[in-house]
């Protein structure tokens, strides 16, 4: 039986009372018939007993008589024999109640079940995330998350932040962490700029150090032996320019690898790659920091602007941040200008 709940007083519109057998109940079709209503019918049904009803739901007897009427009126037919000591069911009465009880218990449904959402017992979120940051903070903060609100289901969709921009655009995602600035299709955007990072040169403790001094230059890249991430991968696009930038084009022994494969391979000797500090500090691989300022990127947590989050999404965010303030400072086992939260 279909059934709308609306505002203000819960009205039941749009019930077909066909199988009611009662032909002048059909009418109701075309009218309301409200929540509270068919509660009173049911539990004047079940004790047969107005008084003893009226007692049960708190309320006064001539109310709940008044709204028995009123209910009898909507529908075009008498619910109950009423004679002195003996209250009993007509044949609509007899119809109508378990299709009370189907919709007072699908009420109870949909009221538990809102309630378990917007008290985060149950719900998803669809969040976006780089590879490299799948590899280094975004685990810690869905553990995190996920001890707060276990009934959340979590779902991570990683890729390229253009990509990520595209899906999340789409209404695919509910949040998206992706590296600033954002590419031109981004305007349906919002974005908060999260945290600064540091890109590092990482390489094999098994092999000579890239350079001799604490900090390496972009220029010390040349004719150097490097493992290279796949296209679409931001890391790609960042570390070349750079490299172009400085004058020269940067020379590839292995590329076309995802984040684990890079870091196997830079463990195995075969070059040098340019990591993320977070990723680097948890890889076990040496770390030579950039000189100056200019190798570094900024993380950003995005949402549509038309559409406002939801409420887990939102919770997600909240924790995201909790995290970084806590953790940004000294936990990846960074130099403390390594990341940097942003205001």
């Amino acid at each position: 039986m279909p059934w709308v709940m609306c505002p203000g007083p819960y009205v039941l519109a749009h019930m077909s009372w066909a199988r009611c057998g009662e032909t002048s109940i059909a009418g109701a079709y075309h009218r309301g018939v409200q929540l509270h209503q068919l509660r009173y019918f049911a539990t004047v049904a079940e004790t047969r007993h107005f008084t003893r009803a009226a007692e049960l739901l708190h309320v006064a007897q001539p109310s709940l008589s008044q709204q028995i009427r009123a209910l009898e009126r909507e529908l075009g037919a008498d619910l109950f024999h009423r004679a002195r000591g003996n209250i009993a069911l007509t044949d609509a009465g007899e119809a109508l109640l378990p299709l009370a009880r189907q919709i007072l218990a699908d009420a109870e449904t949909a009221h538990r079940e809102v309630q378990e959402v917007a008290q985060l017992r149950r719900g998803r979120v669809r969040l976006g995330a780089t590879p490299s940051l799948c590899a280094s903070f975004v685990p810690d903060v869905l553990r995190r998350f996920h001890d707060e609100f276990p009934g959340i289901e979590l779902i991570v969709d990683e890729g390229g932040s253009q990509d990520l921009v595209r899906t999340l655009s789409a209404g695919e995602l509910d949040l998206a962490l992706i590296i600033t600035p954002l590419p031109g299709q981004a305007s349906a955007l919002a974005a908060t700029e999260l945290l600064r990072e540091e890109l590092v040169v990482a390489s094999s403790p098994a092999s000579p150090p890239p350079t001799r001094r604490r900090r390496i230059l972009v220029e010390d890249l040349r004719d150097r032996p490097m493992v290279m991430f796949r296209r679409g991968y931001d890391l790609r696009e960042f570390t070349t320019a750079a490299c172009r930038a400085a004058g020269f084009e940067p020379s590839f022994t292995v590329e076309g690898g995802e984040m684990d494969a890079v870091l196997g391979f830079v463990r195995a000797g075969l070059g040098i790659a340019v990591l993320p500090g977070m990723v680097a500090a948890r890889s076990g691989l040496r770390i030579t920091p950039f000189a100056g300022h200019d190798m570094q990127r900024t993380i950003a947590v995005a949402h549509r602007k038309d559409v406002a989050p939801p409420r887990a999404a939102r919770e997600l965010r909240r924790v995201m941040l909790e995290h970084l303030r806590t953790a940004a400072a000294g936990e990846f086992g960074l130099p403390p200008s390594a990341t940097r939260l942003l205001p």
